[in-house]
Order: structure tokens, then C-alpha cells, then sequence
């Protein structure tokens, strides 16, 4: 097995290898992180809402886990399907106003599950280009013909429906807020796209669930197109502050991927005591509008105070921040002195995002405070002079 040592030095060599770092929370100082001892403002989570550490989230799940066990013990078709299940996904499909909701145990296992029931040999996936790995891999695994649209371009995604026509089977997918990118699809286009040629439309709502609409639905909600789509799947993981995913849709889609998701058939089903904390996060998203005001509130501060100081900024109004730095080394270096300066914001590079597009990707939550952004900024734009990043 040699070989991985020669490929994991040219990994090295190119800026390209990633490792695994310790990290705790900080639970008296919301918004931060600790590594190495040291309290870090946390500008990487995907705890968008402040949700990871609600004190009734937790007394909820130590509550479950004194009555239900540790584990669930078998896969839902089992055993594992406990009676925390059917409350959530009641809970679930009246909030999306779908016919039935399905929890999976994350977002990657309900992509690539879900993709690779619906789809397969003879039938085509229209799939954004810039759509999330999960994506991608449950393409790859039904068998189905990969058909990449550019990103967001709604020409070549429609000559591409119209070179696939005679397909059996047609089925568009995309992220609803693109990850590394932090902008939004076309979802309005996408959804005229799907009536005029007869495609299924599935949207990720992974990292847009949560924050977008009145009771936090997802942009398709905020849209007012939940009816447009066939597949609706977000996570728990983010905005709700726990872990897991759902799928919501008709009662016969809800059926068929009982029968077909192969990752939701043979995996052991989620803990109780899970399941019973996402039930308590959702009532809590639904409620406190007040975190998605505040989150947008210091997003928008964000972001235009890097437009504003010459950053290569995304566009977009989510709470993802991508700064374009290009270079893999010199975005590594870029992460390394945030965290030498009191700010945990990770490199992000290839293959994870196109070759040349390395970035630092800001993520804010409703858990930080306008002051400690304002300084964050100081200090990044402090960096960015340093580095060559920008220039005055």
C-alpha cells in the first residue's frame, strides 16, 4: 500500500491535504469555539440558528434517553422505528404541508438514497454543477446518466432537457442555497422548467431549512413554491442544531423510498433520544423568528463590510460568506493567522470547490454579536493587506 504515501505527498505538495483537529464547544460563550485551550469566535458553523446548545433540546434528549436506551438497536424496517419517529414525521409534513415525511439518518445517506431510488439505467439527472457531493455520489450510484448544467445557467439546463427528452425518466435536482457559495437557485425558473418538459424536481434545503421562510420552511416556502416540488429533503444538522435529514413529499413518494432508499432499508435508525431533540429544535425554529431576523441582520453587515474593504465576496443574502482568495497556499496561510488572531474560518479548497477558487468560508450564526463581527472584520481586512489579498 505504498502508493498512498506517494499520493499523499503530492497532496501535501499542493496544499491539497486535509487533517482532522480537535474542537470543543464553548458553552458559556456562545459563537465560540475551543482549540488548543484557546477561545476562538467561531465564523465556520453550519449552526446557523444557535441552536446546537438550547438548554430544552438537551434536557430533552437526556429525558429520552432515560425511557428509550442509548440506541435504537436495528434499521427502521426492523426494530429501530421507534414511536419518536412517527411524532417527528407527522410534525414534519405538517410544517412542509406535504401528504408524509420520511427522517433519514443525514443529509448524505437521504441524497444518495433518494437519487438512486427514483432514477437509474435508462433515466438522466439534471444536476447542477456546483450541487453538494451527496449529490453527485447518489447520481453515480443509480446508474443514471449524469447530465451537469452550469451553474445556475437555465439556457444550458434547458438544452440539455431538450437533448434528453425521450428519457424514461427525468428528474432535476439542485441545492436550494449552494454551500461553498452561499447563492441561491433559480428556483422559480427550475420550476417552469419542470412543468414544461415533465421532469421530477428535488431541492436540498440542507443549508437554507431553517432560515428562510415564515416558520422557517426553506426557501421553496419563502418562494411560495412547495407545491412545485416532487422531493423536498433538508438536514437537522444545521439550523436545527442536531443531526439527521427528512424528506417530505406525496404519501406514494413517502411509499416508494421505504422500499427502494437502500441507505434508509439497511442502516440502524437513528437514537431515540435523537429523533426527540429534533422534534424539540423544530418547535423552536418554527417559534423564534426573532434568530432568523438577527441571523440576516449580521449577514448583511458582514458581507457588505468585506464588499466594501475590496474582498472577493459571493453574492447572496445566506449566512454563507465565501472569500475568494484563489491560491491554496495562500488561503491556508489566510486561515492559519484568523486562528492566530482569535477567529476559527476554514481554508476551503479543491476538490471541494473548482481549482483556483480556494476560499475562506464565513459562516455567521444568530448566536453572535454586532461588536465581535465589526472587530472580526478589522481583523481580516488587518490580514488581507498583509497577505496581498487586497490592496489599498
Amino acid at each position: 500500500m505504498n502508493w498512498m504515501e506517494k499520493e499523499l505527498e503530492l497532496l501535501h505538495d499542493a496544499s491539497l491535504e486535509r487533517c482532522l483537529r480537535d474542537s470543543a464547544p464553548a458553552l458559556h460563550s456562545p459563537g465560540y469555539t475551543v482549540r488548543g485551550g484557546r477561545l476562538l469566535l467561531n465564523l465556520a458553523s453550519n449552526d446557523y440558528l444557535g441552536l446546537a446548545q438550547h438548554p430544552a433540546i438537551i434536557e430533552t434528549m437526556c429525558e429520552t434517553l432515560l425511557t428509550e436506551g442509548s440506541g435504537s438497536g436495528a434499521s427502521r424496517l426492523v426494530t429501530g422505528n421507534r414511536l419518536p419517529y412517527r411524532g417527528l414525521e407527522e410534525e414534519l409534513s405538517h410544517w412542509q404541508m406535504s401528504e408524509a415525511a420520511l427522517v433519514f439518518a443525514n443529509g448524505y445517506m437521504a441524497n444518495s438514497g433518494v437519487i438512486s431510488a427514483l432514477v437509474g439505467r435508462n433515466d438522466v439527472v439534471f444536476s447542477d454543477q456546483l450541487n453538494h457531493a451527496s449529490i453527485v455520489d447518489g447520481i453515480i450510484l443509480s446508474r443514471a446518466e449524469h447530465a451537469r448544467y452550469r451553474h445556475n445557467d437555465m439556457d444550458h439546463l434547458e438544452a440539455l432537457l431538450n437533448k434528453h427528452r425521450d428519457k424514461r425518466r427525468k428528474l432535476i435536482v439542485t441545492d436550494a442555497i449552494f454551500s461553498m457559495d452561499g447563492d441561491a437557485a433559480p428556483l422559480s425558473k427550475l420550476a417552469a422548467l419542470k412543468r414544461k418538459y415533465g421532469t421530477m424536481l428535488m431541492v436540498d434545503e440542507a443549508h437554507s431549512g431553517g432560515i428562510y421562510g415564515e416558520q422557517g420552511q426553506g426557501l421553496c416556502f419563502e418562494l411560495g413554491l412547495q407545491h412545485e416540488v416532487d422531493v423536498h429533503m433538508g438536514t437537522f444538522s444545521k439550523s436545527f442544531g442536531v443531526y439527521g435529514a427528512y424528506v417530505c413529499g406525496s404519501r406514494t413518494l413517502i411509499r416508494w423510498l421505504i422500499n427502494k432508499a437502500r441507505p434508509l432499508m439497511y442502516s440502524t435508525a437513528l437514537p431515540p433520544s435523537l429523533v426527540t431533540g429534533i422534534s424539540t429544535s423544530l418547535a423552536l425554529v418554527q417559534a423564534d423568528q426573532w434568530r432568523r431576523e438577527r441571523l440576516f441582520s449580521l449577514s448583511r453587515l458582514f458581507r457588505s463590510s468585506l464588499l466594501n474593504a475590496g474582498f472577493n465576496v459571493g453574492r447572496g443574502d445566506s449566512p454563507i460568506v465565501p472569500m475568494i482568495v484563489g491560491d491554496n497556499e495562500a488561503t491556508l496561510r489566510f486561515s492559519e493567522a484568523l486562528e492566530w488572531n482569535g477567529i476559527e474560518a476554514v481554508a476551503i479548497r479543491p476538490p471541494t470547490v473548482p481549482n483556483g477558487t480556494a476560499r475562506i468560508r464565513f459562516s455567521l450564526t444568530a448566536s453572535h454579536i454586532e461588536k465581535e463581527l465589526i472587530n472580526a472584520v478589522k481583523i481580516i481586512c488587518a490580514i488581507g493587506h498583509q497577505l496581498g489579498v487586497i490592496r489599498s
